[in-house]
């Protein structure tokens, strides 16, 4: 977007409501229309043969059907904006402070940990209080329905769903390569000509502020995701089983591990900063540090993935089992673990994807002279120069890249029907 965007849009509270807009759309479309795609016509379908116009039947049948989920997609836009963080560095400018900025501030720069803490304490009080605010209003306003439709319903909304999908793609398809073509094109683009001197420069030591190649950092960005993809799988399979199969508990230890879901990632870092800076556990000189806190943000997502699969496993199916002689290890192994290890595979996908690009927690835990891509595309655009937009932009594009590749591999490892986000 800061490519994208005419100069005079830099630090503008214009530039960071249209980013987080074009960031939070996905959210919306998932949330709201994965209820929407499963309403019965047969409500509206009634309603039209009692004489409702089509604005009547929107305003007393599709609109109450759809509020809780519409409410559902306002907390979670409101909170992934609430806790923003490098959105607001990059678009917002020095002076910009958010609550996410100013506790990254009082850390790095002027080393007010109470301070900080306090700010922390403050942001979890109104992300909690948010939830519990949309929790209740979800419960007030939910209605009991049937999902599903029926045949001749379902064969009518295709065709218009069809329609909007196409539209929807077109728009959202336009909206996406705007911003990737803006990056290519300033990554290429050395005064008046083009050439790749800014993709030559990122081979150099020395390119920000320390002597390290970026090409080094996308090496450690991507063993960071390894090791951060690796704790996130183990730990979110072992809270997913123990959630699943639990009597009782089981909802407050989802509660659990839902909490970084509704914590920012600044937040994260600091915790961790402050957890582990004592003896035996002093790792804030340690490497092992940055994927930890980079899997804290993926272990809910891992989770989330991984639960509805165990729960929607047929426990008729290991009872069967049971009945054959198997063991409780072996009955797990040949019945849970075929299935589960398919929704482990996207969410390590997708934590490894999180972990590339993860940028609050990191900058608070990565070395100095073990910069991540997201750091390091920091510093560049934290230096004057056209030479240091360029690389910025010339490092954005091969993020993107790799992302990508990891988003493409999670896809190929998606079944019709199965869990996703």
């Amino acid at each position: 977007f800061r490519a994208l965007l005419p100069a005079s849009w830099s630090g503008t509270l214009g530039a960071i409501l249209l980013a987080h807009v074009f960031f939070n759309l996905a959210v919306v479309v998932r949330v709201v229309g994965g209820l929407w795609s499963h309403l019965d016509e047969r409500y509206a379908h009634a309603a039209r043969t009692l004489g409702a116009t089509p604005v009547t039947v929107w305003r007393t049948v599709t609109w109450p059907l759809l509020r809780p989920a519409v409410l559902a997609a306002s907390a979670l836009v409101f909170l992934f904006t609430f806790t923003s963080f490098g959105v607001i560095v990059v678009l917002g400018g020095p002076a910009t402070t958010t609550i996410e900025v100013e506790i990254y501030r009082r850390t790095v720069a002027l080393f007010d940990l109470r301070g900080a803490a306090a700010l922390c304490v403050l942001q979890l009080v109104c992300v909690v209080g948010v939830l519990l605010v949309s929790g209740r209003l979800q419960r007030r306003l939910a209605v009991r329905q049937r999902l599903g439709r029926s045949q001749t319903s379902l064969h009518r909304a295709r065709s218009w769903g069809d329609r909007a999908m196409v539209a929807y793609v077109v728009v959202l398809g336009a909206l996406v390569a705007a911003p990737m073509l803006a990056l290519l094109h300033d990554s290429l683009r050395v005064g008046d000509r083009y050439g790749l001197d800014w993709w030559a420069m990122l081979g150099r030591e020395g390119t920000t502020t320390r002597d390290v190649t970026v090409w080094e950092s996308a090496r450690t960005s991507l063993s960071y995701a390894v090791v951060a993809m690796v704790i996130a799988v183990v730990v979110g399979g072992l809270a997913a089983c123990a959630i699943a199969y639990a009597r009782r508990g089981g909802d407050a230890v989802d509660s659990a591990f839902a909490l970084p879901l509704g914590t920012s990632a600044v937040t994260v870092g600091f915790g961790l900063l402050i957890t582990f800076a004592t003896a035996p556990f002093d790792l804030r000189g340690s490497w092992i540090i940055v994927p930890i806190g980079q899997a804290l943000v993926a272990v809910p997502l891992v989770v989330r993935l991984a639960l509805p699969v165990l729960r929607s496993i047929d426990p008729r199916l290991r009872e069967a089992a049971a009945t054959l002689g198997s063991s409780p290890l072996r009955s797990w192994r040949t019945v849970d673990l075929p299935v589960l290890g398919r929704a482990l595979a996207v969410g390590a996908g997708f934590a490894a994807a999180v972990s590339l690009g993860e940028f609050g927690a990191t900058s608070f835990l990565a070395r100095t002279s073990a910069p991540t891509l997201p750091v390091e595309i920091a510093r560049l655009m934290g230096r004057p120069g056209d030479s240091s937009s360029g690389q910025a932009a010339a490092l954005s594009v091969v993020l993107v890249v790799l992302t990508g590749l990891v988003v493409g591999l999670v896809e190929r490892y998606r079944q019709p029907g199965g869990a996703a986000l």
